[in-house]
């Protein structure tokens, strides 16, 4: 296992929601980033940012984790729920909400 493995795995299961993103989340680098943090700052979730810009291993590394070629990717609970497009459908059809509020992540006015 690599180092970058190692750290990845760490935060996925050190943290209850954890978004892998080119930036941080109050200044994200790409438009993709910068949706999946509008969404997440919107309904209230507590996460954790993580610059996949501050390290190249940890930018190859987290898409060879989830065998996913695309970053933003959003973890809930030690589980890959998807990138940008995912998580903006998911939002807009209220799954988002239900996913972290049956996974028992505190989503601001969930009913």
């Amino acid at each position: 296992m690599t180092d970058a493995h190692t750290s990845i795995q760490n935060e996925v299961d050190n943290n209850d929601v954890v978004l892998f993103m080119k930036g941080t989340p109050q200044f994200p680098q790409c438009g993709f980033s910068g949706q999946v943090v509008q969404i997440l700052d919107y309904l209230g979730v507590e996460y954790k940012g993580v610059n996949v810009l501050a390290d190249a291993d940890l930018r190859q590394g987290i898409k060879d984790f989830s065998n996913w070629p695309t970053i933003p990717q959003l973890y809930v609970k030690g589980e890959f729920v998807g990138g940008c497009d995912i998580v903006r459908e998911m939002f807009q059809a209220g799954e988002l909400q239900d996913h972290l509020t049956a996974k028992g992540v505190t989503v601001r006015g969930a009913a």
